[in-house]
């Protein structure tokens, strides 16, 4: 599943996206979820992440049972028409995961970072199914809010954010590692945009080749977010010059995985990327 470099479409269950394109607006979601799906699928995408709750800043929370309304039917329906689609289910709960892994996910994406629930790499390791590890220090009460451009995070402070997120993330591995997750099951994020500024936002791409030294595939999930609205000074939904640009140094730096929502474009740019670096 993680040859390089993967494209990972994006399908936000909610009504609060960030990125505007939350799926709980329509009134058939279930259907509209599908048609997304197959649209990301023809464009180039190797595999989808659902999500039933937005991760933006001081998003309102929802309860596992709704979390699991949201996502299980979308799950079960994609598992049914493309059996062979390794699929991803975006959530802090192992509730919700433990739905998500028996109607056919393969892979949990937990943006908990250390607070995560130790349940989560439990039922990974009995399950046998892939676990993302992601660093996040974010606190919700620490943003300021820009009309336009949304949150930036007042950061921790970072003598150098790659080392600490490096060092971060191995102490996550190995923990997951000692609740019986297999190390070719764990997948490192660095948790770009939750809590760091956008300059280390920045820094943290530019030295993914440093993070992957832990020997671990590496998923970026950047797409849409604020910290290129901030230096575009764009909504979301004008920053996709801004991904096309990160996704050709994330590709070059050797992530294997790109976490997006415009999956016809960034597959363009993978594609394109990969033949300049051969060449």
């Amino acid at each position: 599943m993680i040859a390089s470099p993967r494209i990972m479409g994006i399908l936000n269950i909610t009504p609060d996206s960030f990125s505007g394109d939350g799926l709980m607006k329509e009134e058939n979601y279930v259907d509209a979820a599908l048609s997304q799906a197959a649209q990301m699928i023809a464009d180039g995408a190797d595999m989808l992440d659902v999500g039933g709750e937005s991760t933006r800043p001081n998003a309102d929370p929802v309860s596992a049972t709704e979390e699991i309304k949201r996502t299980e039917p979308i799950l079960r329906a994609l598992h049914v028409r493309y059996p062979d689609l390794p699929l991803s289910i975006d959530t802090t709960k192992p509730e919700v995961a433990r739905i998500a892994l028996a109607v056919g996910a393969t892979l949990i994406n937990d943006v908990s970072g250390e607070k995560a629930d130790p349940e989560m790499a439990k039922l990974a390791a009995q399950q046998g199914a892939f676990l993302v590890v992601m660093h996040n220090e974010a606190q919700a009460n620490k943003v300021e809010n820009d009309v336009v451009v949304g949150g930036a995070y007042e950061a921790p402070h970072y003598d150098d954010v790659t080392h600490e997120v490096i060092q971060k993330l191995k102490e996550l591995a190995d923990r997951a590692m000692s609740m019986g997750v297999k190390a070719e099951k764990i997948i490192l994020d660095a948790g770009i945009g939750f809590g760091k500024t956008p300059e280390q936002n920045m820094k943290l791409i530019h030295e993914i080749d440093k993070i992957k030294a832990l020997g671990f595939p590496f998923l970026l999930a950047a797409s849409r977010k604020s910290f290129i609205g901030h230096v575009l000074q764009t909504p979301p939904d004008e920053r996709l010059e801004g991904m096309a640009a990160i996704a050709a140094v994330a590709v070059m730096r050797g992530a294997n995985i790109l976490r997006v929502h415009d999956v016809r474009f960034i597959a363009r740019v993978v594609k394109m990327t990969k033949f300049l670096v051969k060449s």
